[in-house]
């Protein structure tokens, strides 16, 4: 029998052959945290180990500031600087601070992430880092500061679940729809702890961003990680930022033809609909045909699922289709995920467009992430965007929030209401 993409990552960071349901140590290719824990992660690392004790490997270790960018407080600012000092007392290089962007999308933009790589973060969904084939996992502050020590962790070896996808989307469909159509299906348990492969013709034809936003909602389903690996030009970028490794470790780490899955689902996307996860949970899921004709108060484009650049020129070109005019009852936020997608933007002169037309255009961080620096709304208030999650305590408390494929949001600003889908 073969084996799955999740046993041969896992057998390499192992060192040694596995098997479904062991317990194994791994080596880590990267331990990350962010501004949000990350100073935690110091502060437990030189509790246990001595302020004298250094990291098993600086080139491992990496922070990202993207929740609280810029700095809100004098306690965010003195966690950031802790993170800082400790850095650079430990030549410690991969520091992204406050102008870069959302984390998992910075350090896959400065090669840092290769298929086959264990990647540690103190984010939930630290595993949408498996669209190019990585084992990308959340973990708690704990774990990160352990893996210091000697640059390991310690996992149990899932069982996967595999989605074949195959057909072409109609207009105004896309992969969020798909993703939107998985999680209705299968609900807020249905990958419980499991390792997921997507693979068929819409996915090897799909654009990194797209295998982005079909990663980015495993974590909603109680998934561990998602994989999808790389080929053609996804393939190619990657080699671009990580080396050529990337093709070798493609070629042995991707899954045999005769692998075993715990499941196997199939969908074919010419058949689906646009959909929405509505109030209050993402598997509440409906057409937008039914919801169409909601009047919305607020409107964010961009997350670290749906802003890449592929998305905010989306925005534009749905905005222009409807006449380039914003609704004036409805706000509209956009949130670019990195900082090199907001040079494109600027380069593109989206920006400008976006600035003219009364939009609000943020530096690129995690929106929604924390209440402290998202737009809020009030409990009467609808509120529209592609995030991965709908998070009622933190953005919007109480108030009733729908997450849609892209083009929805990206709609809704020139009508101000949910539109009827296949209007532009």
């Amino acid at each position: 029998m073969g084996k799955t993409a999740i046993v041969k990552i896992m057998e390499r960071a192992a060192g040694r052959p596995v098997s479904v349901g062991q317990r194994v140590w791994c080596k880590v290719d990267l331990a990350s945290a962010r501004d949000f824990g990350g100073a935690n992660c110091v502060l437990q690392f030189e509790k246990e180990m001595g302020k004298q004790a250094m990291v098993w490997d600086p080139d491992k270790v990496a922070y990202t500031f993207d929740l609280q960018a810029p700095s809100h407080s004098e306690k965010v600012s003195n966690n950031q600087k802790i993170i800082r000092e400790f850095a650079r007392r430990q030549g410690i290089r991969h520091l992204f601070d406050i102008n870069h962007g959302i984390g998992q999308h910075v350090m896959l933009e400065a090669g840092l992430i290769k298929p086959g790589d264990v990647v540690l973060g103190t984010d939930s969904h630290m595993n949408l880092l498996g669209a190019v084939g990585a084992f990308a996992t959340g973990v708690g502050n704990s774990d990160v500061a352990a893996a210091y020590v000697n640059g390991t962790s310690w996992f149990r070896v899932p069982e996967t679940m595999k989605i074949e996808v195959t057909g072409a989307f109609s207009k105004g469909v896309c992969m969020r729809d798909l993703l939107t159509r998985i999680v209705g299906d299968l609900g807020a348990s249905g990958m419980d702890f499991l390792a997921v492969e997507f693979t068929g013709e819409t996915i090897e034809a799909a654009s990194l961003a797209d295998r982005i936003t079909l990663c980015s909602m495993v974590t909603e389903m109680s998934g561990k990680v998602p994989i999808v690996m790389p080929n053609g030009e996804v393939l190619e970028w990657l080699v671009g930022r990580a080396g050529e490794e990337v093709r070798q470790r493609v070629e042995t780490l991707s899954a045999d033809s005769d692998a075993e899955y715990c499941r196997v689902l199939h969908y074919d996307v010419s058949q689906l609909e646009p959909l929405a996860s509505c109030p209050d949970a993402p598997d509440n899921v409906k057409p937008v045909q039914k919801i169409a004709g909601t009047h919305v108060d607020q409107v964010h484009i961009g997350s670290c699922s749906n802003g890449r650049y592929e998305d905010i020129k989306a925005a534009h070109e749905v905005l222009m289709a409807g006449g380039g005019k914003v609704n004036p009852n409805t706000r509209v936020i956009i949130t670019p995920s990195t900082t090199e997608v907001q040079m494109e933007c600027v380069k593109m002169v989206l920006s400008l467009i976006f600035s003219g037309r009364v939009l609000y255009l943020q530096t690129p961080h995690a929106p929604c992430a924390q209440p402290s620096t998202t737009a809020h709304c009030l409990p009467e208030m609808w509120a529209s965007r592609p995030i991965t999650a709908i998070l009622s305590a933190r953005w919007a408390r109480a108030a009733i929030r729908i997450c849609s494929a892209p083009w929805l949001p990206w709609q809704l600003p020139c009508e101000g209401r949910l539109p009827i889908p296949g209007n532009f």
